[in-house]
């Protein structure tokens, strides 16, 4: 039996999608079967990052022949090696330390001696994470049949992948579909030659072996604002340089402000509206010459190390397109339909390498809905809900549309905020700043974004996400009974003050 569910997009188009278990691709018992690499494959994904090996579990769920290649040695990706992971690790760690080296004699926890951090053991840590988690995706492959080939993936035709093993040796892989999933790479800065020492990118910024006493972060967005917040927690002295006015990549500017002023009380300092020209490396010190964006005094700083995070590029090189005729746009992403396809019908496309947010957690539903095209069936992606975090402390998380962009599109909308400050929990845990932001139709009540910054923010933007995917109003949160007391309650009251008020601020 169908069922369908129906929802609404923010451009109020309505659409409908199957909620049903898709057929499996073959019998039971072949689905089992666990195919070498010499057999011709259902499917072969390039790319082992966090949408490829969704896919590939997924697609030997659903009984096809899967293999996925993957050239850096270690299944994740970019996510779990050198991305979301191990800053997270970094992170945490960092956060506990600020903790016990500034809060805990005021919470009545002695702990003697000054706390220091062993920088070396915290990286240990670090990597234990890391190969667990990625052991963890090996044994999953394992348990569901996916062929795991170490090597660089290359297109010879529509249905032959190449892999080059690390060791060099080349084999040719025959498949009736294929998914790219290559991900994405760190932007080069004009100019900047980057050694990973001196001059990194994220994965240089997560295996420093001693804390610079400065570092210029350039990019205020969120691989810059964590990895700054982590050094700066370690005792570099940080200042971020920004093209833009505001930092956040796009995040609701009412929260951007308020996120730029408790980040500088944190220590951070900031240089808005300013624009690199140049640097050069004198006696173990590189100096950056910046002025202002749009014209003005030029300076120079001075630091340890820099840390370039102005985006992230489509990895594409060596991919073998051209072989099939698979087009790329003027920003050098892999060109697709609605339904993932690229210019070769039986090649699909997912994750950062084509279009949209650059986020482990979209390349993942892409790569299950890419999936059940291929297997026949209906994928979905409602991309007016994907959430974005940024892991600093307080966190910053955001669904939907921020404000600026309801006011552009000229729907008549509400705002309903709450403050941590009238929260219980987050006052009673000493952990109050920050706001939660609701934004809503003023016909329908109908929400169409939400932005939190504040404890546990990034676990909090799940309960909007799910509301909003249903097409849920203010209301219909804040008549959900919420557990008391937590910090979730501010999402309730928040909600309360878009069609109402809120009672206890």
């Amino acid at each position: 039996m169908l069922r369908f569910n129906t929802a609404t997009s923010l451009a109020g188009k309505v659409y409908v999608r199957p909620a049903v278990r898709l057929a499996r691709f073959a019998s039971p018992a072949l689905s089992r079967s666990f195919a070498s690499a010499s057999e011709e494959k259902d499917l072969v994904i390039i790319g082992g990052g966090p949408g490829g090996y969704v896919a590939a579990i997924k697609a030997a769920q659903l009984g096809m022949k899967t293999a996925c290649i993957e050239k850096r040695g270690k299944l994740g990706g970019t996510c779990l090696n050198v991305g979301c992971i191990p800053s997270k690790s970094l992170l945490n760690n960092t956060h506990l330390l600020h903790q016990a080296q500034h809060e805990f004699e005021k919470r009545g926890i002695m702990v003697g001696d000054k706390v220091t951090a062993n920088l070396a053991q915290m990286m240990k840590q670090k990597e234990t994470s890391v190969n667990g988690l990625t052991r963890g995706i090996e044994g999953l492959f394992k348990k569901n049949k996916v062929d795991y080939l170490n090597g660089h993936g290359r297109i010879l035709s529509a249905n032959e992948v190449e892999i080059e093993g690390l060791d060099g040796t080349k084999q040719t892989v025959r498949t009736k579909n294929i998914l790219i999933a290559t991900g994405s790479e760190p932007s080069p800065f004009p100019g900047m030659e980057i050694d990973e020492k001196q001059i990194v990118t994220s994965t240089g910024a997560l295996s420093l072996s001693e804390v610079p006493k400065r570092m210029i972060v350039i990019g205020g967005g969120v691989i810059g604002l964590e990895l700054g917040s982590v050094w700066s927690r370690l005792g570099a002295e940080v200042t971020v340089v920004e093209y833009m006015d505001a930092i956040g990549a796009g995040m609701d500017s009412t929260l951007a402000k308020q996120f730029h002023k408790i980040l500088q009380k944190q220590g951070l300092k900031f240089k808005l509206g300013t624009k690199v020209t140049g640097s050069t490396k004198e006696d173990g010190i590189v100096k950056v010459n910046v002025e202002a964006a749009k014209g003005g005094n030029a300076e120079t700083l001075e630091a340890d190390v820099v840390l370039v995070s102005i985006g992230r590029r489509p990895v594409t090189e060596g991919l073998g397109l051209e072989n099939v005729g698979i087009e790329l746009d003027e920003r050098g992403r892999v060109k697709i339909d609605q339904e993932f396809r690229t210019s070769s019908a039986n090649i699909r496309c997912i994750g950062d390498v084509t279009y949209g947010a650059m986020l482990a957690h979209k390349a993942e539903e892409e790569g299950i809905a890419a999936v059940e095209y291929f297997a026949g069936g209906h994928g979905h992606v409602n991309y007016d809900v994907i959430p974005s975090v940024i892991y600093t402390h307080p966190e910053v998380a955001w669904c939907g549309k921020t404000e600026e962009q309801v006011k552009a599109s000229g729907v008549q909308y509400k705002v309903g905020s709450f403050p941590f400050l009238a929260n219980s929990r987050a006052k009673t845990n000493d952990d109050s700043e920050g706001t939660i932001k609701v934004i809503t139709d003023a016909e329908t009540d109908r929400m169409l974004g939400v932005h939190i910054i504040g404890p546990n923010a990034g676990e909090m933007i799940a309960e909007a996400v799910l509301a909003m995917e249903y097409g849920a109003s203010a209301e219909d949160v804040a008549r959900t009974c919420h557990a008391h007391p937590t910090l979730s309650e501010a999402f309730k009251e928040a909600c309360m003050a878009a069609y109402d008020k809120p009672i206890h601020f």
